[in-house]
Formats: C-alpha cells, sequence, structure tokens
C-alpha cells in the first residue's frame, strides 16, 4: 500500500459520509417544515432526529398520551438504541440542573420531569408484551435552540444539536425487524393526536408504503391479547419472540445477559409488597431478571440500589452486564460480595476486624487435635473438614450461641445423624475452637458477618433502597439476616434469587428462619431454559436425578424438574482414555481445533484448585491463552477461562471442557457422611456442566 494510502480512503470516506448527511439534513428540513401544526422550535428538533430515519430509525411524532383525555407526546423515537420519549422544550432561560432540580430563570420545573417520567413509563408497558426492557426505554428532554448534556432524575437533558449524534452513539440493542414491530406497536399504543405529515408519511387513512420500505408486521394490540396474532406472512409477535431468541443465541455471551424474555419482563417491572424471591431451575435466566431488575429500580428511586452475591467474581462480571445494558445507571447500583461489603461496612462503622484464613484454619487443627481427634466424632467421620464444615455452616453460620439452640437443631441438608452425645462433642470442639480463635486475635467470615448484623440493627433507618440478592442459596442464614437488615420489609426492598439445587456448600436453612416472609404472591418459579441445548441439559439432570432437596422455601423437589426449552442445538462429547496423560492431551487436542474467537467463549472447569492450578501450567505450555475466572470481569477476552465449579457460578460460556469430571464420584461411599460428601459433589458437578450453552466436554479416565 503506498504511504498515506489508509488515511487518505479514510478522508475521502468522511468526505462521503459529509454529503450523505447533508443531503438527508436538507430532506429532513424541508419534511419538518411540511409539520405545519407544530411550533418552530419541535420543527427544528424534528429535523434534526429525521436524519435518523434513514438509518434505521423510526420517529413517531404529536401522539396522544392513552388514559389522558387531552394530553399528548412530542415524539417516540425508535431505533436501534432503544425506544426514547422526547419531550421538546423551547425555552426562553437557560435550563440547568441543581441538586438534582431542573430549574430555568430561577424557578423549578420538577413538574416537566414528573411529566416526562410518567409518559416514559406508559411507553415501558407498550412494549412489555414484546419483551423489551425498561432499561432500553429512556426519557429525553430536548431543548430547541440550546446547547446542553446532563441529566436530572433518569432523564436525560440535550440540545437540539447534541440529541443526533447522542443516539447515534447508543449501543445497538435492536434489529431492523424489532424496530418496525416496536414502532407500529407504539403507534397504536399512542395513536396520533394531529393528523401530521413530520415523520414523511400521509395521515393513516391516505397513508402509502414508500417503494424503498418493507411491509411492516402488524402487531395485536391490548384488546387482541390472548388472540392468535395476525400475520402478514413477513412477521408477527411470536416471529419477534422467536427471532429474539435465535439472534441472542448467536450473539457474545455478554449480549446474550442483557436479554431479556417477554415471560421475564413482569418480574423486572413489579411492584411487591415486601421482599419476593425469584427462583428456578439452571439456566431460567434469573441473574437476567435480577441485573435487569437493579436497574429498573435505580431509574425509580434516588436511593442506593445493592447487588450482592457470594463469590469474589461475580460482582465484576455483573457490574460489567450492567454497564452494557445501560451504561447511565452503572454508578447507581453497587455491586459486591457479602464479605466484602460487610468488612468496608464495619469500617465505615468503625468496628477492627482482623480477618485472618490462615490462622482461623491452625486455631481449628489445634482444636481438632486436642478436642476432636479423640473423641466419639471419629466413629461418624474421621475427616475433620467435616466438622469445620459443621462448624462454619451450621453453628456460626446460623449464629447459634447455646448448646440447647444446637441440641435441638434440624440440620438442613445434612444427611449424616447426630446422637446428642456426637452433638456434645461437636459443641466441645467448637468452644475449643473459638477459645483458640480469640487467643490468636483473629476473625473468621462468620465472624464478619455477624459483626456487620449487630451493626445494621442498630441503623436507625434501612441503609438501602433496595437489595438484590443473587444465588442466595450459597449464604448461611447469618448473611441472609444481614441483608434483609439493610432493606427491611419495605415495598420493593428485598429481592432474593437462587435456586436450591445448585447449592455448592454444605448446610443450609430456610427463608423463614431469616425473618423473611414472601408469602402472597412474592414467590415466582422461572421455568423457562434460555441457556443449555436439550442434550446438555439431559447429561446434567441425568447425575443428580435421583437427588431430591429441599428449597429455601422448605419444599422437596425432585432431582431431574422439568423444563420448558428455547434452544435445542448442541452436543456433548464424551472421552474416556487410559490415563491421565491420554486424557489431558485430547483435552488439548479439542481446545486445539478452536479459532481464537471461539477459545474466548470457552472455559475449562476443575473440582479443585489444585486441579485448575495443573491445568493452568498444561494451557500454558501449550501455548494457550489463559484468564482465570478470579480475574474474569465479563469483558470478552480471547484467553481460555479456567477456575473452579465454585468459581463457575452464576457464570456461562459457549463451550465448556470438564477434565476428570467424574473423579470424586469414584471414591466408595458406605457411611452417611459419604452420601452426603457424593451429593454435594454431584450438585457441583451440575452446576459446571449447566454452564455450557452449545457444547459439553467431559473427561474420565479408567480406573
Amino acid at each position: 500500500m503506498v504511504a498515506g494510502g489508509s488515511a487518505a480512503r479514510r478522508a475521502q470516506e468522511a468526505r462521503s459520509q459529509e454529503r450523505l448527511l447533508r443531503e438527508q439534513w436538507q430532506a429532513a428540513r424541508e419534511r419538518a417544515r411540511r409539520w405545519e401544526a407544530a411550533s418552530e422550535g419541535e420543527r427544528d428538533v424534528a429535523a434534526q432526529l429525521l436524519v435518523l430515519a434513514e438509518r434505521g430509525w423510526r420517529l413517531l411524532v404529536d401522539r396522544r398520551w392513552p388514559g389522558t383525555r387531552a394530553a399528548n407526546v412530542d415524539m417516540l423515537l425508535v431505533g436501534p438504541g432503544g425506544v426514547f420519549v422526547l419531550d421538546v422544550k423551547n425555552w426562553r432561560a437557560q435550563p440547568e440542573v441543581s441538586d438534582g432540580v431542573l430549574h430555568a430563570g430561577g424557578v423549578r420545573r420538577d413538574e416537566h420531569v414528573t411529566r416526562l417520567l410518567s409518559m416514559t413509563k406508559a411507553a415501558e408497558g407498550a412494549v412489555a408484551s414484546l419483551g423489551l426492557s425498561p432499561v432500553a426505554v429512556q426519557p429525553l428532554m430536548v431543548f430547541a435552540g440550546r446547547r446542553l448534556d446532563t441529566t436530572v432524575d433518569r432523564v436525560r437533558l440535550l440540545g437540539e444539536r447534541e440529541v443526533g449524534t447522542a443516539l447515534l452513539r447508543e449501543r445497538r440493542r435492536l434489529r431492523a425487524e424489532q424496530v418496525r414491530v416496536l414502532a407500529d406497536q407504539l403507534e397504536r399504543f399512542f395513536p396520533e393526536y394531529e393528523p401530521s405529515t413530520a415523520s414523511g408519511h400521509r395521515p393513516r387513512e391516505t397513508r402509502r408504503q414508500p417503494e424503498h420500505e418493507s411491509p411492516t408486521a402488524r402487531v395485536p394490540s391490548p384488546r387482541e391479547a390472548g388472540q392468535e396474532p395476525p400475520s402478514d406472512g413477513l412477521f408477527d409477535l411470536d416471529g419477534l419472540r422467536d427471532a429474539a431468541v435465535e439472534e441472542a443465541m448467536r450473539a457474545p455471551i455478554e449480549q446474550w445477559m442483557t436479554f431479556l424474555h417477554p415471560d421475564q419482563v413482569g418480574l423486572v417491572r413489579r411492584n411487591w409488597s415486601g421482599p419476593a424471591r425469584v427462583s428456578g431451575p439452571a439456566g431460567t435466566g434469573k441473574t437476567v431478571v435480577g441485573l435487569h431488575r437493579a436497574a429498573h429500580l435505580a431509574q425509580r428511586t434516588n436511593g442506593r440500589v445493592l447487588y450482592v452475591t457470594f463469590a469474589n467474581n461475580l460482582p465484576r462480571v455483573q457490574r460489567t452486564f450492567l454497564t452494557s445494558m445501560s451504561p447511565s445507571l452503572a454508578d447507581r447500583v453497587e455491586f459486591s460480595s457479602l464479605h466484602s461489603w460487610a468488612q468496608e461496612y464495619l469500617r465505615t462503622r468503625g468496628v477492627t476486624t482482623r480477618l485472618h484464613r490462615e490462622k482461623a484454619t491452625t486455631a481449628f487443627s489445634h482444636a481438632w487435635m486436642r478436642a476432636g481427634r479423640e473423641s466419639c466424632l471419629t466413629e461418624v467421620e474421621s475427616d475433620h473438614r467435616y466438622w469445620q464444615e459443621e462448624i462454619d455452616h451450621v453453628i456460626k453460620g446460623r449464629g447459634i450461641t447455646t448448646f440447647e439452640e444446637y441440641a435441638h437443631l434440624r440440620r438442613h441438608r445434612r444427611r449424616t445423624s447426630l446422637r446428642r452425645a456426637h452433638r456434645e462433642a461437636v459443641w466441645s470442639l467448637y468452644e475449643a475452637y473459638e477459645a483458640n480463635r480469640r487467643a490468636s486475635g483473629v476473625h473468621d467470615f462468620n465472624d464478619v458477618l455477624a459483626l456487620a448484623l449487630a451493626e445494621a440493627k442498630e441503623a436507625d433507618s434501612p441503609l438501602y433502597a433496595a437489595v438484590v440478592v443473587d444465588e442466595v442459596q450459597d449464604l448461611t442464614l447469618v448473611g441472609v439476616r444481614l441483608l434483609h437488615a439493610l432493606a427491611g420489609d419495605a415495598p420493593n426492598g428485598l429481592l432474593l434469587i437462587g435456586d436450591g439445587q445448585q447449592a455448592v456448600y454444605p448446610g443450609g436453612f430456610r427463608l423463614s428462619d431469616a425473618g423473611v416472609d414472601i408469602r402472597g404472591g412474592r414467590a415466582q418459579i422461572l421455568r423457562t431454559n434460555y441457556r443449555n441445548s436439550e442434550q446438555i441439559l439431559a447429561a446434567a439432570l441425568a447425575v443428580v436425578a435421583d437427588d431430591s432437596f429441599e428449597d429455601l422455601d422448605g419444599e422437596r423437589l425432585p432431582g431431574s424438574r422439568d423444563v420448558d426449552l428455547t434452544y435445542h442445538d448442541g452436543c456433548v462429547h464424551r472421552v474416556r482414555e487410559a490415563t491421565g496423560t491420554d486424557h489431558d492431551r485430547e483435552l488439548l487436542t479439542a481446545l486445539g481445533t478452536l479459532s481464537d474467537d471461539e477459545r474466548a467463549d470457552a472455559a475449562v472447569l476443575c473440582q479443585s484448585t489444585k486441579a485448575v492450578a495443573h491445568y493452568h501450567r498444561l494451557l500454558d505450555q501449550a501455548g494457550f491463552a489463559v484468564c482465570p475466572l478470579e480475574q474474569y470481569d465479563g469483558n470478552r477476552v480471547e484467553a481460555v477461562k479456567l477456575g473452579t465449579y465454585r468459581r463457575a457460578k452464576g457464570l456461562e460460556f459457549k463451550r465448556v471442557y470438564l477434565p476428570h469430571h467424574d473423579a470424586a464420584l469414584k471414591t466408595p461411599h458406605t457411611t452417611e457422611s459419604d452420601h452426603e460428601r457424593h451429593e454435594l459433589t454431584r450438585s457441583q458437578l451440575f452446576v459446571a456442566m449447566t454452564r455450557a450453552r452449545d457444547h459439553l466436554w467431559l473427561g474420565s479416565v479408567d480406573g
């Protein structure tokens, strides 16, 4: 290529775009002038927006506001960036925002913001049946003759010259067929106030289809709800839903996480009278609902919204997804793991914590040698880790402070029977551990949550307007009590998301134990799997088919649950080799057949951290780029993701590879504790298998 050739070509393209925009602008000005009913300011803004019509946008002007006698909506704009409700202003005074309040000429103009938000809510309702998330419907206040770009509440304020550029820079949400269907739906819901030609069309009764446009599908009106949607042979409501799912399956995993299916919209927009819970089997979009719900609440409250989960890596990923969904809301939702949040909260309250995992582990080891190793506990289970879990998840995790409480406690998700003598021995072990821990001057993770709970109970008012808890089944009872204390029982205050079948830690609880009441229709179950292919889901369910489980509401459910599937194209590839070396060679071969782009959406998941270290070395030596799940933040990176089953909670990938996936299930199990351990292992494997969308690789070694 000749030196400077690339720059010359870019300059030529820029000049071509400039000529095109000038032509489009002149045509738009002429079309806007024909809108005689509008003020001069609205015509100027309309001209700016009509330029977008040549780039896949639809503009509806001067529409009647349903439910009102004479009110109108200035403009509705639908395009690749979503749906926008516009209120056009031609004020003499410069608009200003001070302390979150809109002013002009020294006068508060709150009523204009309130009115626009009400119109936006109506628009959200109009497109909810089509599955569009509320975060894709945005209010804009546009000021003719002004230069401006700021926000008040959730309303973006733009000047006449800024509006076109701002809209073109919006991330692409909708395809052309979705734009057409949504615009037609809004056109029906918001009928014409006065016949107008600003959009370049004749009034409806004499409207002709421009030659360059394809026919637009007819969408059922609200009156036709429940009837079979009519079709002109090109598109219909069912077609929109199917196309949305198919497009989501083709898109990168990060984009799919922002997709909202119509049967989930109601949960996002619903007004809950108190704490609520969303549950459902793996792959039913619980996290998607949670993220959209957090964004929805952030748009409608001046208070803070907390999105919390157990794993440390998930908040980074979820923050990335929310930023992709709605950049303007990214700073209004706080993402954190529970323990990180508790530590920071205690710091702000002036409470000193000395969290030290290694010293706490040493304190337990000394307690075991003194009070456990020679006790009757070894008759039940000789592995000291079982009893450390008993203390962590059953005694301290549930906030038990007296032996009598523990003596009569129902140990949820613990199959091993303990007589009173065993419980007395456990309590002696617990007291020895606590004495050692205090002598070392350190706290464990349970202590941090207990201290934070005590502080939260002393707060004068709820700390957050809303709290969304993802993977709630992995928390301890004390953790749930803490989060409940942050939001209280206020309407829309606490949303718990999770599924008891996907618990990957021992022990358990019922929500009623935490004082959380979700009666009165505030417990909703999702039943449609949007992630896994039929083959992958069948393989995963086979692992847990015989393991019934108790959900957080106390109901016992079968291991193999019926779900509706939306995605059926996938495969399960099983590899069985005689040696570990042969097994690993097959894994490297499988990864080697992938392109760089395909490896960017692939994950190798392992049962233990020791196995993760082994495969990190193996992949490095083979020349594969590796991204540990501890460092993954949800942004696309061309590297194989690598981590444990537990670290993979809440994530998904097109391709998942599980080396030695059944190794832990081959060990003998004859005692109750063996059965309990295998049941938990199967649950963890089930979680890992259901992270896969298109391809699941299962490796095994004979013997």
